[in-house]
Parts: C-alpha cells; structure tokens; sequence
C-alpha cells in the first residue's frame, strides 16, 4: 500500500469512527479495537496505552487517540488526517443542528431519536469500560499458557484500582483530591512497579 493510500485509509475509517461514535471517546474504544483487529496498525494492549494516554493529556480522549493512531502509523499528515477524520462529522452535524434545531425542537420524531441515542450511547460507554476492565486487571492468555489460576489475575493493577477506588470513595481527606493526582500517581506507581509488563 502506498503511503498516499495509507493517509487515504486513516481519513476514512477515523471518519467512520468519527460519524458512529456517539456518547464521546470512550464510546469510541469498540470502533478502536475493530479498527485494530482489522488493520494491524495497533493491538489490544496499544489501546489500553492509547486510552491511557489520552486520559492523562488535556483535549477530547476520542481525538488523542485518532492523533496518537495516525501518528503511529502516517506520522504527522497521519495525524492530522486521522483527527480531522474525527472531528469532521461532530462539525458538520453541530453546524447542521445549530441552523435546523431551532425548527424541529418540538418535533416529537427529533426527541424520540435524541431520546433513543441515549441508550445506544451509554451501551457503548459501559461495552469500553468493561474491555478496559478486564484487559488491565485480568490475563487469561497468560492463566492459558501457565495453568495457574493466580496468573489470571494482574495483582498490582488491581490493587492500585482498589486503592484508589477506597481513596475517592471511603477516606474523606482523598476523596476532593483533583483527579489529576491520582492520573500522575497511577502514572509514577506503574513506571516504579513496572505494572504494564512490557
């Protein structure tokens, strides 16, 4: 394939990605996996790095990780055409509704799609956090290839979520700490303890 090809092809699925994925970036983690499943430009564990990436650097997670993709994979016109492939359907349809809304606002039909989009949307939502779930705290590739039942479970990673869980929801002190505390600490904790395995 050809780099103009390439560059082609990352316009074109993040502009698919960009026109499907409603409800915001999370809702954007099964078109990613599907996206990697399908290209090779990335796997499963490059989404976790992505998505952890993305939470941790200010903008909308669902276009850091369509600029990290396309700069993995095109370099910076990668970049660039994977985010403008992103944003270019939530421009279009918000420039759309701005001039057309105001027309259909009591449009029973309007509400009833908008009213339908929430369930979808947070399908998709709950679909990403139990991938993210299971792929950070739990190895059944690994329990397959050992046999051993404690290797199914990432001991450290679950211990840090329980931590932090206990922190923001039990200890009052913690619990109004910003939570860019707690992205910067994970971040020093899986650096020290080497939580990633790589």
């Amino acid at each position: 394939m050809t780099y103009a090809l390439l560059l082609l092809q990352l316009f074109w699925e993040f502009l698919k990605i960009g026109v499907f994925c409603v409800g915001g970036g999370m809702a954007a983690l099964p078109f990613l996996y599907d996206l990697g499943d399908k290209t090779a430009w990335y796997t499963s564990a490059d989404v976790l790095d992505m998505l952890a990436v993305s939470e941790s650097t200010p903008g909308p997670i669902g276009i850091n990780m369509a600029t990290y993709v396309g700069y993995s994979v095109g370099g910076l016109p990668g970049a660039l055409l994977a985010t403008l492939g992103t944003i270019l359907p939530g421009v279009i349809l918000v420039i759309v509704l701005a001039k057309f809304l105001q027309h259909f606002r009591n449009n029973r039909y309007v509400n009833a799609a908008f009213y339908g989009l929430r369930p979808a949307s947070t399908a998709l939502i709950a679909a990403a956090g139990i991938g993210v779930l299971g792929e950070s705290l739990f190895s059944p590739s690994l329990y397959r290839q050992t046999g051993n039942l404690a290797d199914f479970f990432c001991l450290g990673p679950i211990v840090l979520a329980v931590i932090i869980w206990v922190m923001t929801n039990l200890i009052k002190p913690t619990k109004k700490l910003h939570p860019v505390i707690y992205i910067a600490a994970s971040a020093v904790v899986g650096i020290v303890f080497k939580l990633g395995g790589a």
